[in-house]
């Protein structure tokens, strides 16, 4: 694999990760993409809107480059503020380490 699919891949799979984790703790939410920042979208080489995972595309949401969100359309009250959204789309945001090390080849 090149340095760009292997790159693709790690992400998709911490994306997956992420997408998972949102859904086990919110089940009445439904997540429908992934936000990132414009940086990261070009190295990545993905193109606004692209599907990336079954039903989730990818965006530019103006966030810092290393890091990526899970856009749904729930409402995320345990993030402290007590302000209400005049949203529909709130973001959870999932930090990212800038370092990356090296994970274990995915188990089938």
């Amino acid at each position: 694999m090149d340095e760009r699919t292997e790159k693709v891949a790690k992400n998709l799979r911490r994306f997956s990760e992420a997408l998972a984790q949102h859904d086990r703790e919110n089940p009445t939410h439904h997540a429908w993409g992934i936000g990132l920042s414009y940086f990261d979208l070009q190295r990545l080489g993905f193109e606004e809107g692209e599907e990336i995972l079954p039903g989730i595309t990818v965006h530019v949401d103006g966030g810092v480059s290393g890091n990526f969100r899970i856009l749904c359309d729930g409402q995320h009250d345990d993030q402290g503020s007590g302000v209400e959204e005049a949203e529909d789309q709130v973001v959870l945001q999932v930090v990212v380490p800038a370092i990356q090390r090296q994970l274990p080849p995915a188990e089938d």
